[in-house]
């Protein structure tokens, strides 16, 4: 098994599965035009959020870690007509690029966009009311993860879905001894599903065009 195996067969369901799309399109060739690291989701896993979002009958989502957008389509896009989107983004640039992506597919009364640090502006939500939301992806620095999902806890409700992305990263995830913070933020979350009586977790790994990683999927109860 290899990556250009793995790429291949994601290019054969991509193909038959996620038809190409103005939008979504539109929005990963300006992102590189602007120098973005190529992170996002694949569109596979994009169209796995959406899909997932509107299993969930989901009106309100949070996702922390915006980049330029995609993810943020995809999601946006299962919700009803009167559904709300907040994502949040730490670095002016990738807002900027991911305002333009949202507004060309038409979210810009979907989605609100708030700069800055996830962890100052997670307070500001619970202190304006704002929640609890039923649908929460995470997808921003791996090594504030547990945080992460403390105020996602915080934000949520029963019956509220939290996914986190990238739980595998090729494998790293077993070193206990890693001196990688990302490595250890991710084990630290995985702890945490595990101790967390409040939440149902699982987590799934995945092979494709990010090569080898995973994503976590907790449901609150």
């Amino acid at each position: 098994m290899t990556q250009e195996l793995w790429t291949t067969v994601e290019r054969y369901i991509t193909h038959l599965l996620v038809p190409s799309d103005p939008a979504l399109d539109g929005a990963l060739e300006a992102s590189a035009a602007s120098g973005l690291p190529p992170i996002n989701v694949s569109p596979n896993q994009g169209k796995l959020l959406m899909l997932l979002a509107r299993l969930q009958g989901a009106r309100t989502i949070l996702e922390i870690g915006t980049l330029g957008g995609y993810s943020t389509i995809w999601l946006a896009r299962a919700l009803p007509a009167d559904g709300r989107l907040i994502t949040l983004e730490v670095d002016p640039m990738h807002a900027e690029v991911a305002r333009a992506n949202i507004a060309r597919a038409g979210l810009s009364e979907v989605v609100e966009l708030r700069l800055g640090r996830a962890l100052d502006t997670l307070p500001q939500l619970a202190a304006e009311g704002r929640g609890p939301f039923d649908l929460i992806f995470i997808d921003a620095d791996k090594p504030n993860n547990p945080d992460y999902f403390a105020w996602a806890l915080k934000l949520s409700q029963r019956g509220s879905l939290i996914i986190v992305d990238n739980v595998v990263r090729d494998g790293a995830v077993i070193d206990a001894a890693s001196s990688d913070l990302s490595v250890q933020g991710v084990r630290r979350l995985n702890e945490l599903l595990a101790a967390e009586p409040r939440v149902s977790a699982t987590a799934i790994q995945t092979v494709g065009s990010k090569g080898y990683d995973g994503f976590a999927i907790a449901l609150v109860q």
